[in-house]
């Protein structure tokens, strides 16, 4: 599982660069992020550009690390592809997260400047 993660102030980026989440690498997933995540930021952007699968053990590391984080801190999405834009829309999971078209427009374009 490759993650990797930038600080821009008050948020965390961290970014998947394999091409799937499912059930063979969701509990790496969630340690991982557990590690990335640990006193970090308030707000954490996960960049999904690079996902083209995720199954229903996927999305459930996903949802596990946004309730890692807490109450107090926030796990956005963004760079969904169309297929695991799909998941979360056929899950009603895109009504629990906030996701953004890419991480330009989750940082408000302080990625750039990065």
């Amino acid at each position: 599982m490759d993650l990797t993660s930038k600080d821009f102030g008050a948020l965390r980026v961290i970014t998947v660069g394999d091409a799937r989440i499912d059930a063979a690498v969701a509990i790496r997933f969630k340690d991982m992020m557990r590690g990335l995540t640990e006193g970090g930021p308030k707000r954490v952007v996960l960049d999904l550009a690079a996902v083209g699968f995720l199954d229903s053990s996927g999305l459930g590391a996903v949802v596990a690390a946004m309730k890692q984080l807490g109450p107090d801190r926030s796990l956005e999405l963004a760079g969904l592809t169309p297929m695991v834009e799909k998941v979360f829309r056929l899950t009603r999971m895109d009504t629990v997260f906030t996701i953004h078209p890419d991480v330009a427009a989750a940082t408000g374009r302080l990625a750039d400047a990065g």
